[in-house]
């Protein structure tokens, strides 16, 4: 019996360790320190920072394309072959990465890049989960998201002093073959698609009294993506997702907003692993919080450390004890991507067609990419400063909160037209 160990251990939290593990090396590890090469790359190359981190908006552009057809792809095909494909692609084209003495490498390694990273680090891990936890959903993505950050707390600095002491070319090389083996093997290991008729981890306690069972029913309920992708709630939700996204883009400048103030690269990757730490932190409190107090609730919370966050950047970016807990709240502000990004597409719209929606509404994720990180690019290049992002960013963050009310408010008025059944 799959579901369940001999020991009586279900077998989704073995699926969750695979999950949690194949992200925190692709997400925590390979995506997280992409941020760190943009400085010596382009300093080594003669290259302008946003002529670099152009390659960045194409893998957001590719992302954007991809993410309608990732969804049914991964429900439709055996996963574990979609996900080995998929780290190929993403870990195959970081290592290359390593050979390139033209930004023109870098635009076209960002398309195999973006789709494998589509795959395996943003979509699959919440698709299935959703599919093998009936409660404790929150608590389960709060623990995947909270392994990218412990994860990324290690790789981090590693291809941080990986980059200053043995270069940028065999950083990229190294880190993109051991990590995407990694993957791997614990996608062989661990992960399979959904339980089937075995039963999802909680099902058997909902179906112990009649009660319960209409509680069962009432998990697969929700609104069609039909009539969910034409609502206000709908667009209130991938407008969210990009500022959000928008805000969460400006990891991949901490390490170069470091040097703006005096700091090395190793200590960039130094902020990237305490970022990782917020991530890890923030991860288990929002899948906890998540649980008890509601996808809403805990999304105002998340921004609320935001703001706290960028107002120490902006006012106290060169006193390194206060950039170095502002990394931290950073991280954990962050986590609330993966963690309450598929809490809230459930809360809003329910299980009915959660997989086409979520994928569709990421869009807004992949929009940010596009925008934000060569904007922020272009402004730090015309001012040598990025106050103006920093402030941009803080006012990013209100519009977050008043999208998030408006969403839950117009989902009351989908309830009330009898769309959620």
């Amino acid at each position: 019996m799959i579901a369940k160990s001999k020991k009586g251990v279900h077998y989704a939290w073995f699926v969750l360790l695979g999950v949690a593990i194949m992200m925190g090396f692709a997400r925590g590890g390979l995506n997280n320190a992409t941020g760190l090469f943009l400085t010596p790359v382009s300093d080594d190359l003669g290259m302008s920072l946003s002529s670099l981190s152009l390659y960045v908006s194409i893998m957001s552009i590719v992302t954007m394309i991809f993410l309608p057809f990732a969804g049914k792809l991964i429900a439709k095909a055996d996963i574990r072959i979609i996900l080995i494909v998929g780290v190929i692609f993403h870990s195959g084209a970081f290592a290359l990465m390593g050979f390139l003495n033209s930004v023109w490498g870098w635009y076209l390694l960002a398309v195999p890049c973006a789709i494998g990273y589509v795959i395996v680090a943003q979509i699959s891990g919440p698709v299935i989960i959703n599919n093998w936890f009936k409660k404790s959903k929150g608590l389960a993505l709060g623990i995947m998201m909270a392994t990218v950050g412990a994860f990324g707390a290690f790789i981090s600095p590693w291809i941080g002093n990986l980059i200053a002491n043995e270069g940028w070319r065999t950083t990229y090389t190294t880190s993109g073959l051991v990590l995407g083996a990694g993957c791997i093997v614990v996608i062989l290991l661990f992960i399979r698609f959904a339980p089937g008729n075995k039963g999802a981890y909680g099902a058997d306690e909902v179906l112990e009294d009649t009660a319960a069972n209409a509680t069962n029913k009432e998990t697969y309920k929700g609104i069609a993506s039909s009539i969910a992708k034409k609502s206000p709630a709908f667009y209130a939700l991938m407008a969210f997702f990009f500022f959000l996204t928008s805000v969460a883009a400006f990891a991949q400048h901490v390490p170069t907003f470091a040097i703006t103030k005096g700091f090395d690269t190793a200590f960039g990757g130094t902020l990237m692993g305490l970022f990782m730490v917020g991530l890890l932190i923030g991860s288990l409190t929002f899948g906890f919080l998540a649980d008890k107090i509601g996808a809403k609730g805990t999304t105002f919370v998340a921004l609320a450390s935001g703001l706290v966050t960028f107002v120490l950047f902006l006012l106290f970016g060169e006193v390194k004890p206060m950039i170095m807990i502002a990394a931290v709240i950073f991280g954990f502000l962050s986590s609330s991507i993966g963690t309450l990004g598929p809490l809230l597409t459930i809360s809003l719209f329910g299980n009915k067609n959660y997989a086409d929606i979520y994928a569709t509404a990421s869009v807004g994720l992949a929009v940010a990419g596009i925008v934000a990180l060569p904007l922020y690019s272009v402004i730090k290049d015309l001012t040598n400063s990025y106050n103006i992002v920093l402030i941009a960013i803080i006012v990013m963050i209100v519009i977050s909160m008043f999208l998030v009310t408006v969403a839950f408010k117009q989902k009351e008025n989908l309830v009330k037209q009898g769309h959620w059944n």
